[in-house]
């Protein structure tokens, strides 16, 4: 664990300073916190207490903070169970369906908890450095006034009491899931909200995603000896634990009817953790020297799922660590828990009972959110494509080496997802909160597969090569921090050369579409005419591959039109004049006569995300 830390450690100066280098004044806050909370396993209520030090590292002045209750959202009344009520396709784990498949009629869950079902936080008593406080609880926030303003460079202790209650199992966090997981305890503490060159992001919790402050945490949890934990962070007292975390050989004994665990995770902007009497605990160490966790159920119908699960794992870290960059911390860990799949700090939660292709394709997916979403802290509400679509695009093409799948183009179900989205006329920009969306369709296609294409895309505007560096280099200057879409697009813009606001702007913040044609081809003296047409709104450069005949023989060429706002082409490709986005056609002359081309096609490799493709190829 030393040599991992140490190397964490001089990343952080190293970044900090290439960082400083490319975004000028860049900033961001620290927080760390000790806890103590004790769980009763019966009524699935605890007691907390937290130690939170904030440290102002704005240019800005505090006179107030704000936190996260999360555990708030799942009451009736709340703006989690009006949304559900208000959507047209709720999501399907949150609702009862009180009519059928054809005529839906659905029931939010939550409107029907009671007392002992719901979920809460209750703050007991706040002081800053010893000071009390006024708050006020406003549904799933805390609205703190400060009795001394924090200044900048300035660091302040807030103390807390709180309680809490564990609502059944609804979304992502809860008691007792379908598959009899008892504890899964995601968002579970009275978290500080993040401040930011935005200013305040204390969005309520409606359904989606987060947005944390990163820093360290201690965190003792005592509860029924029987109970196994896994989650967030490293375990301090594995002597005193047992259950697979203490080292081989070692006799524990657990004193007591409770036990507490203590575990501590550095510079993290979350902590979650999940508890069963029923865990069965597997560790395998993978090449890199990172210790990965299994926790799932003693069950007979998917143990041998999740034994084969482990090695597999173990591949995946390997594929991310050489794509993408070095995965910074010792341990991960694989949890039996939840509703689905969901990524947190160092652990995912997923369903367990699935067949052996989709346990690893969804740890596939959540273990790459470890890099794109915990060491590369988007902030979800606002990017949650570039959370969603980069841990798609990365993951698929892990599942299809991995897996052998041996698929040409593993992203096509993205690019299949888009285009029925593009054409279905629904579409809201990827710039949209993702609270806003208008369906869960319209948010769950834009920041999957939208989000997917927006690299696979690029890498069919700046070329492969460029991608693979890009995403490696952004890792390396943005990990630990908060980079936005436009520090993503200039890090590609500084690997390629080329200029790529457009592309960040028309695919993102827009929904104008690809949409490139062939529009004519005629005879023009000795040779041939080609004439293009862009119907989309939004420009691409374009690569056309032309089947010239000479009676039996067959010869391909591409011809390659440069985007000449973009004032930078491939190397190595026959060029046939840029075009302007301004001017709808374009003319590519040929020596060859028109009785000689068998066949025209736009974009031959299927990358570019033409939405009507059938317009893409002429023959004759």
């Amino acid at each position: 664990m030393k040599f991992k830390l140490q190397s964490l450690l001089f990343s952080l100066l190293v970044t900090g300073a290439i960082t400083a280098q490319q975004r000028s004044g860049y900033w961001q806050q620290k927080v760390d916190y000790k806890m103590e909370v004790e769980m009763n396993v019966k009524n699935y209520q605890y007691d907390g207490e937290q130690e939170l030090t904030y440290t102002n590292n704005s240019p800005d002045t505090l006179t107030k903070v704000f936190y996260h209750l999360f555990f708030n959202a799942f009451q009736p009344g709340s703006q989690m169970d009006a949304r559900l009520q208000s959507i047209q396709d709720p999501d399907g784990r949150m609702v009862n369906n009180l009519g059928t498949r054809e005529n839906p009629e659905f029931e939010s869950r939550i409107s029907k908890l009671n007392e002992d079902e719901i979920g809460y936080l209750k703050v007991k008593s706040l002081e800053q450095d010893g000071n009390k406080l006024k708050y006020e609880t406003v549904g799933t926030i805390l609205e703190v006034e400060l009795h001394e303003a924090l200044l900048p460079g300035e660091a302040t202790t807030f103390e807390m009491e709180f309680e809490g209650q564990v609502p059944v199992q609804i979304r992502r966090s809860g008691r007792n899931n379908a598959e009899g997981v008892a504890l899964s305890m995601t968002q579970w503490y009275p978290k500080l909200a993040e401040y930011d060159f935005e200013g305040w992001h204390a969005d309520p919790y409606i359904g989606r995603e987060f947005h944390g402050v990163w820093g360290d945490f201690d965190v003792k949890i005592t509860i029924d000896k029987d109970y196994i934990l896994g989650g967030t962070g490293y375990l301090q007292n594995p002597e005193e634990i047992g259950y697979g975390y203490q080292e081989e050989g070692q006799k524990v004994k657990r004193k007591g009817k409770k036990i507490t665990w203590h575990f501590n995770a550095p510079n993290v902007h979350d902590f979650t953790w999940a508890a069963d009497p029923d865990f069965i605990h597997d560790k395998l160490e993978a090449e890199d020297g990172t210790m990965l966790h299994f926790l799932y159920k003693d069950n007979d119908e998917i143990k041998e799922n999740w034994k084969k699960l482990q090695p597999k794992t173990a591949e995946l870290l390997a594929y991310y660590n050489e794509h993408i960059g070095p995965y910074p911390y010792d341990q991960y860990s694989v949890i039996q828990g939840g509703d689905g799949g969901m990524e947190y700090g160092m652990c995912t939660l997923i369903t367990g009972e699935r067949s052996y292709e989709s346990l690893v394709g969804v740890t596939a997916h959540e273990f790459a959110h470890s890099w794109f979403q915990f060491i590369l802290a988007t902030n979800e509400s606002q990017h949650e494509w570039m959370d969603e679509g980069f841990t798609t695009y990365i993951s698929s093409l892990a599942e299809n080496e991995i897996l052998n799948k041996n698929n040409d183009n593993p992203l096509s179900g993205s690019y299949r997802g888009y285009n029925y989205l593009a054409n279905s006329g629904q579409e809201q920009p990827l710039s949209t909160h993702a609270d806003r969306y208008q369906t869960n369709m319209n948010y769950g296609i834009g920041a999957y597969s939208k989000g997917s294409v927006f690299l696979a895309q690029l890498g069919y505007v700046i070329g492969e090569e460029n991608l693979a560096k890009t995403l490696k280099r952004y890792y390396q200057e943005w990990k630990f921090k908060h980079p936005t879409p436009n520090d993503f697009i200039r890090v590609a813009e500084k690997v390629s050369g080329a200029e790529l606001s457009w592309y960040l702007n028309d695919w993102t913040r827009t929904t104008n579409t690809v949409d490139y044609s062939i529009k004519s081809v005629e005879a023009a003296g000795n040779g041939s005419e080609i004439v293009l047409e862009r119907i989309g709104q939004m420009p691409m450069p374009i690569e056309v591959e032309i089947t010239f005949t000479d009676g039996e023989k067959e010869e391909k060429t591409m011809m390659y039109i440069p985007l000449t706002m973009m004032h930078w082409e491939k190397e190595n490709m026959e060029n046939s004049g840029s075009w302007a986005w301004a001017y709808p056609t374009h003319t590519v002359k040929l020596y060859a006569a028109k009785e000689n081309i068998k066949k025209i096609e736009i974009d031959p490799s299927g990358l570019m995300a033409d939405v009507d493709r059938s317009n893409n190829v002429w023959e004759k």
